[in-house]
């Protein structure tokens, strides 16, 4: 027997999560087990929601997880694509009633692969704008990368104070490899 599960969340503590659960049952769909996540943002990975966390772990194979939209799951596609394929790993279908689709039938699967196909995509384009961002800063002079413990100048100068390489090295917060690839230039 298939264990119908509702999934609600809402964003702010404005909010309530009684109407989702309303129009999942106007669908017509007899909710056995509700999760919900109250007054918690999209932007926050699903997995990482309490109620969605706790829903991970409940569902079985053969499961039906129900949610009034697609974006209930999360913000950007490729946290809800990778949502979807843990669900569907563990052999849960998941019905999205906006977006009219069942992930689990041959056109939901279609839908599936195009959204695998836009998270391709937004990973690519964030991953060019991620550069774009870099040159730009570096154009204009910023440093990007990890932050400078220490420099050649600051190394020199407690040399030349007489102090030794392991003072040096604590003293800065440094490595012995940092100290030594410093002290050579």
């Amino acid at each position: 027997m298939t264990t119908v599960i509702g999934y609600v969340r809402v964003s702010t503590s404005d909010q309530n999560v009684e109407n989702q659960k309303q129009q999942i049952a106007d669908a017509g769909y007899s909710v056995i087990r509700w999760f919900s996540d109250e007054a918690v943002s999209g932007a926050i990975k699903a997995e990482e929601r309490p109620g969605f966390g706790e829903l991970l772990n409940y569902v079985r194979e053969g499961d039906t997880l129900i949610v009034i939209a697609i974006d209930r799951l999360g913000r950007n596609t490729i946290d809800v694509l990778s949502t979807v394929e843990k669900l569907q790993t563990k052999g849960v279908k998941v019905v999205s009633l906006r977006e009219g689709f069942d992930l689990s039938t041959p056109v939901g699967k279609a839908m599936l692969t195009m959204m695998a196909g836009l998270a391709s995509l937004e990973k690519d384009l964030i991953a060019e704008r991620r550069t774009a961002g870099i040159k730009r800063a570096q154009s204009e002079g910023k440093h990007c990368g990890r932050p400078i413990k220490a420099t050649v100048e600051q190394v020199r100068e407690l040399l030349a104070q007489g102090l030794p390489p392991a003072v040096v090295q604590h003293k800065l917060g440094i490595s012995k490899a940092t100290f030594y690839r410093l002290k050579t230039f």
